[in-house]
């Protein structure tokens, strides 16, 4: 039988305002102090329209790519968006995390946190395969038989009537588990999804969390990474097509409906900034350790 814990990096935080007051944070990438104390030194496109069609040009969307990631052919030195955002966590990231798992092993031992960890990334992969296997069928969400939700793995049936709602508005589907990847910048990263939701072109983020995430800041580096995916998406060759805006999807376990946070266009070019910040502290890094 697994062992689970109620902790949290956000329910340890929680019980540190309680006792010695919040930190005080800023709520967007974009805040003045924020923006007036650095900025990227080169600000590179977000969009590249002279090169793909915009999203909002019409075509037949044929099946959705899928291309995997391979680390031969030169890739084996490039990063991911996942890495370059381990390897740049903030301080305040970084104590709260570390405190998370010390608090973790006390409570369940290096044993049980580590079946622990696994078992989370087991029902995420199970939870994804789940999602692509809906997006990928012929028969639309809608016309589904409520009794076919009994053909997911146990595990992630809870997940999956939690987006529910969030299928039966998601459309043309372009791309699953796809791999994109930034030339000039020299990153990649593999994006869940792109399709539409609700008549909008979207970089589609699958998460699943035991705990409520109403707000968007309650996802952490999710919009940065949504930002990193669709930059690179948009200057790569193998998508003919741009796409401005993201969407972060946030399933429970128990079934409860699913919070989706929308990325406009404008939040992506502002969270595409930070990402670009991100990029620099992570090469300058790699740069002094070489």
């Amino acid at each position: 039988m697994s062992r689970v814990s109620s902790q949290t990096p956000l329910t340890i935080q929680e019980e540190d305002d309680h006792m010695y007051g919040p930190v005080i944070k800023t709520s967007s990438p974009t805040t003045a102090t924020r923006a007036e104390v650095r900025t990227p030194k080169v600000l590179h496109p977000f969009l590249h329209l002279q090169e793909t069609s915009t999203e909002e040009q019409t075509q037949e969307v044929g099946p959705p790519a899928r291309i995997h990631l391979s680390r031969g052919q030169g890739r084996s030195a490039v990063p991911s968006v996942t890495r370059i955002l381990q390897q740049t966590l903030s301080t305040e990231q970084i104590f709260y995390l570390e405190r998370w798992k010390r608090r973790m092993v006390q409570e369940l031992g290096e044993e049980g946190f580590k079946e622990y960890s696994q078992n989370l990334f087991r029902q995420g992969k199970t939870f994804h395969s789940a999602v692509e296997d809906v997006l990928t069928s012929d028969v639309k969400w809608t016309d589904r038989d409520p009794c076919e939700m009994s053909q997911f793995p146990p595990e992630v049936c809870g997940y999956m009537e939690s987006v529910s709602h969030v299928l039966e508005d998601v459309r043309e589907v372009h791309a699953i588990e796809s791999t994109v990847q930034h030339s000039a910048l020299n990153y990649l990263g593999i994006v869940d999804c792109v399709a539409r939701y609700r008549g909008v072109l979207c970089v589609i983020d699958w998460k699943t969390s035991e705990k409520q995430k109403p707000f968007l800041s309650n996802t952490y580096d999710n919009p940065i990474q949504v930002a990193a995916y669709a930059g690179a998406l948009n200057t790569d060759c193998n998508y003919k097509y741009q796409v401005e805006n993201g969407l972060i999807v946030v399933a429970y376990k128990d079934g409860s409906p699913a919070h989706v946070h929308k990325l406009d266009s404008n939040l992506m070019s502002d969270y595409w900034k930070t990402w670009l910040l991100r990029l620099e502290d992570y090469f300058e890094k790699r740069s002094s350790q070489a």
